[in-house]
């Protein structure tokens, strides 16, 4: 048995890159495939990001739209079984809970009824019920019951240390699964955690760990859980490869950090509980000895691949674009594994779910109103030529050379129709669009009047024209003194005061010649800085190569420097 976890860094890219969802899950070969950032709503579950020949699925979507974010997160397993009805496989979940509280409204299934009020889970009543709404609006976990095993499939969330919320946020998270987990071990079942955990638990799974790598709370809680420090769990990949090096799971996608390998270990997963043998109480027996096989990191799914040719000058990102997610997926393989009782899928099974079968009855009836609607326009068509065509004589044309005819100018009027439709588009996205600059400080000795300022048909010659716009030598006047409306006026005048300002920007940063960095004396890469704070939208130069030891001649150098005259003038004073 095979069970894989991935952050596939959003599931329709993920499929895109593949061709199509069953040609990504063929890919990695596993019998339990758990995904997370699958950056999917609940709104966007259609076929063919859920179903997959052979494959049943479980989504847990973001629920919530906290700081103007929707389908940041999500997560779902996929298991690879013969029959989703009946079956003795172990990769078909007995049950499937959404979430981990146990007060989502599907967190049971898709089958509650709308009246029912789900009950919070054993073990976690101290906490209130919006506080647990809160940790489980994410779309963060998805458990299944495998029988031998519960699986929870976790994308752990980010906090930076600065956001205070969000540090608070995650480790309300932990400590409210921790709780769900200690209640499963205490009723005696075997607990699998997999998943992006967002944690680098010690310095050897993190690229530039310092000397206070550790001492971070979340990786001394991770530490906590792990047989090592007294805890329940073991982590897998640790088990079997204790003293592997440069083994990461995650790279910075803003710095070219895969290219040497700069990453971090962040991708887990852990396993609890006893082997499945009787004899279990024996000191040399444990699940991992007794049916773990491998872990592994799937290195060759990483966009940066060993042996690339391609320059080690990463350029910022702009001449090297790396197709694939920044994370690399793990794999644990497990061996004698006992089938299961016969069962059927779980009622939270993605073939239940109201959107994706309302979405294929919707697609049928749509295509059939558009059939009927098309065919009322023909006879719409047909009717108004025929009308036209009354006064002509019909005498020796046979009714199939009318309908014939009537198609051709049928077609005629909609392809004329459309060019007529394309030609407005184009002429609003003309005036709308941005002019370009040479427009502001040129004036033009032509002018077009138009209908709404949209109209592009028809042109007049301000020489053929006498009236108060115009003098005798037909020279045409300003536009300020044309009889215009007054919000026009000021629009253009707001437009060139914006382009004087952006050229004089541009002239400006013209005249700074581009930096060489230090390290290499090579061209630096300009960047703004995005992070909220006194220092957001400023421009900065930095070295053009990729994010790498500092051992490595080859890696950025670190070469830095503020690009605004401001930030010269404070570093001349300093």
């Amino acid at each position: 048995m095979k069970i894989v976890t991935y952050n596939v860094n959003g599931l329709r890219n993920r499929i895109s890159q593949y061709g199509s969802l069953l040609k990504l899950l063929n890919s990695l070969d596993a019998d339990i495939i758990c995904f997370q950032e699958t950056k999917l709503s609940k709104q966007e579950l259609r076929a063919d990001v859920v179903w997959a020949d052979g494959y049943e699925s479980f989504f847990s979507c973001t629920r919530t739209s906290d700081r103007g974010r929707t389908g940041y997160s999500g997560v779902a397993t996929f298991c690879r079984v013969k029959s989703a009805f009946s079956s003795n496989e172990v990769a078909l979940p007995l049950d499937a809970e959404e979430g981990f509280t146990g007060i989502l409204d599907s967190s049971q299934g898709f089958g509650i009824k709308q009246d029912e009020i789900p009950t919070i889970v054993e073990g976690l009543e101290e906490f209130g019920r919006d506080e647990l709404h809160r940790v489980d609006s994410e779309g963060r976990c998805i458990i299944t019951d495998h029988g031998h095993f519960v699986l929870f499939n976790i994308y752990g969330p980010r906090a930076d240390p600065d956001d205070t919320d969000r540090v608070h946020f995650k480790l309300t998270f932990f400590k409210i699964l921790q709780r769900r987990w200690e209640c499963l071990q205490r009723q005696g079942r075997r607990v699998f955690i997999v998943g992006d955990l967002n944690i680098a638990p010690a310095a050897i799974d993190r690229c530039d760990a310092g000397k206070d790598f550790e001492k971070n709370e979340f990786r001394r809680w991770f530490r906590s859980l792990l047989m090592e420090s007294g805890g329940p769990f073991y982590d897998v990949f640790r088990a079997k490869h204790p003293e592997r090096r440069e083994a990461y799971t995650c790279w910075s996608t803003s710095t070219g950090a895969e290219i040497f390998n700069f990453g971090s270990r962040i991708d887990h997963i852990l396993c609890a509980g006893s082997c499945l043998h009787e004899e279990d109480k024996l000191e040399d027996h444990n699940f991992i000895t007794c049916h773990v096989e491998e872990c592994d990191i799937l290195t060759h799914f990483k966009r940066w691949k060993p042996g690339n040719t391609q320059s080690t000058r990463w350029k910022g990102g702009r001449s090297i674009k790396l197709e694939g997610s920044d994370h690399a997926p793990v794999c644990m393989r497990l061996k004698e594994i006992p089938d299961v009782l016969q069962h059927s899928t779980p009622s939270l099974s993605s073939r239940y779910c109201p959107q994706v079968q309302g979405c294929q009855q919707t697609l049928v009836s749509m295509l059939m109103k558009m059939q009927s609607a098309e065919q009322a326009k023909n006879s719409s068509v047909l009717d108004k030529n025929t009308t036209k065509e009354g006064s002509c004589s019909l005498s020796g044309v046979s009714s199939l050379e009318i309908l014939a005819s009537n198609q051709k100018l049928e077609g005629d009027v909609l392809r004329t129709d459309e060019c007529s439709q394309e030609t407005k588009k184009k002429a609003r996205q003309s005036q709308l669009s941005q002019l370009s600059l040479r427009s502001f400080f040129k004036k033009s000795s032509n002018h077009s009047d138009s209908v709404n300022g949209f109209g592009t048909d028809i042109s007049i010659n301000r020489g053929d024209i006498s009236g108060p716009n115009s003098n005798s030598s037909g020279t045409p006047v300003d536009d300020d003194e044309m009889n215009t409306p007054k919000g026009l006026n000021s629009l253009e005048k707001e437009k060139r005061n914006v382009a004087l300002v952006e050229w004089q920007r541009i002239q400006q940063l013209m005249q700074n010649s581009i930096p060489m960095c230090n390290g290499h004396k090579e061209p630096c890469v300009d960047r703004v800085v995005k992070k909220a704070g006194p220092n957001l939208g400023r421009r900065f130069y930095v070295c053009a190569r990729a994010e790498g030891p500092s051992s490595n001649p080859e890696a950025n150098c670190g070469y830095f420097k503020w690009a605004d005259l401001k930030s010269k003038r404070k570093q001349g004073r300093d």
